[in-house]
């Protein structure tokens, strides 16, 4: 009996890391645009969090501290989405259990 219960554990871990793996690829095809000031600045970042494009409003190029707090502004938006959709998509294959940082299936 304790054998079954070993061998049906261990596919279910089989599974998860599969999907794990999964998850993982999907997550480096994610991309999200983060936007400051309604959108004069936009960035955009892959799921690997490099940036992938940008574009700024030539109304706001006039003040540099400003623009520098905007591509900043937008910069951390994109980054916030990138790893809220990341979270979301690892929590539904992990059912929510948290893997430490950096640490994937299998261990």
């Amino acid at each position: 009996m304790f054998k079954g219960g070993m061998a049906s554990m261990m596919q279910k871990a089989q599974k998860m890391q599969e999907d794990v793996q999964k998850a993982q690829a999907d997550i480096k095809n994610l991309t999200a645009t983060g936007q400051a000031a309604a959108g004069a600045v936009q960035i955009s970042i892959n799921g690997e969090h490099q940036a992938t494009n940008i574009q700024i409003d030539k109304d706001v190029m006039d003040d540099k501290d400003m623009l520098e707090d905007l591509i900043l502004t937008a910069i951390n938006d994109a980054n916030k989405k990138i790893t809220d959709a990341s979270a979301e998509k690892m929590k539904n294959v992990t059912g929510g259990m948290k893997l430490p940082g950096g640490m994937s299936l299998p261990f």
